[in-house]
């Protein structure tokens, strides 16, 4: 999108918001005040997946970019943006997932009690390579939430956000956070003893969207499409991944949602694998929240290398 066209939708945000200065502090309530929940923005379905598993009932969550949308890809209107301003909490992920647009969003939010959530603030990023992620400024793969560990990360610092808006509530909110941090963790420690008894260790996903869950276990992604998932692949691409899938003896590729299967099955097919759907989380997808989600994908991805 072009920047005059971006700030144009923000100035209409803007006039909005600014329309409604004048109503009175005593007049209708607003939706948080109305039914006592906390309203928390998240960019996407991942942040709503770990902030309801922290708030649960005490939170009430709008999600910007709705499901179906290539998060990667995305490019607000104002009407994405007008929850901001009434909203208590605002989490997004971070690691230059949504870098185009997030601060113009929040400096015309003009919401200055809004609580900012870098979920991913405080873990170790991994470099985006892609060409495609280089030309655009991008230094981070910012695909940390389909990391167990990362997750841990990320649901910490909701809970600390939760505490600060609600601090009554400290108990409800660190006690969530710990069943849900065991869960991760029990988790995390299954699949680890799994993934430890294998000796291949090699997989290929649609788009490289699993380079944290690699480094969780020990795994090497190799992908059709690079962390954005951006253009077809070439022809020397394609001619490389099929002499891996051969070498190293996949059976698997991994097809996303929301990225085209067109060349996963077509590479599938070349080397007698099969495509079998994966989960990014990207979007709410077989109603699914984000520990079974997880568990499907780790275990997929097992029985891929056994």
């Amino acid at each position: 999108m072009k920047k005059s066209g971006f700030y144009c939708l923000l100035f209409i945000l803007l006039l909005g918001i600014f329309a409604g200065c004048g109503t009175p502090k005593n007049s209708e309530p607003t939706k948080q005040e109305d039914n006592g929940k906390i309203k928390v923005m998240v960019s996407f379905n991942a942040m709503r997946e770990i902030v309801e598993a922290v708030g649960k009932e005490k939170v009430e969550v709008q999600t910007i970019i709705p499901d179906g949308t290539e998060p990667h890809d995305f490019e607000p209107k104002a009407s994405d943006l007008e929850g901001l301003h009434s909203a208590k909490i605002f989490v997004y992920n971070g690691f230059d997932m949504e870098k185009s647009w997030v601060d113009k969003a929040l400096e015309a939010a003009d919401n200055k009690n809004l609580i900012v959530v870098e979920a991913a603030k405080g873990a170790e990023p991994l470099p985006a390579t892609g060409a495609e992620e280089i030309e655009s400024g991008a230094q981070n793969d910012p695909h940390l939430w389909l990391s167990l560990k990362g997750a841990e990360i990320e649901a910490k610092n909701v809970q600390d956000a939760l505490i600060k808006a609600d601090p009554a509530n400290k108990d409800f909110y660190e006690a969530n956070y710990k069943i849900f941090y065991d869960q991760l963790e029990t988790l995390y420690q299954e699949y680890n003893q799994k993934f430890q008894s294998v000796a291949n260790k090699n997989f290929v996903t649609g788009h490289a969207a699993f380079a944290y869950l690699s480094r969780d276990f020990g795994l090497k992604q190799n992908s059709v499409e690079d962390v954005f998932a951006e253009g077809e692949p070439s022809a020397k691409k394609l001619k490389e991944l099929t002499d891996y899938c051969k070498t190293n003896h996949i059976k698997t590729i991994f097809v996303e949602d929301m990225v085209s299967p067109k060349v996963s099955e077509t590479l599938a097919n070349e080397v007698g694998a099969k495509a079998e759907k994966i989960y990014t989380l990207e979007s709410k997808e077989d109603n699914k929240d984000y520990l079974q989600s997880m568990r499907d994908n780790l275990e997929k991805i097992y029985q891929s290398l056994k």
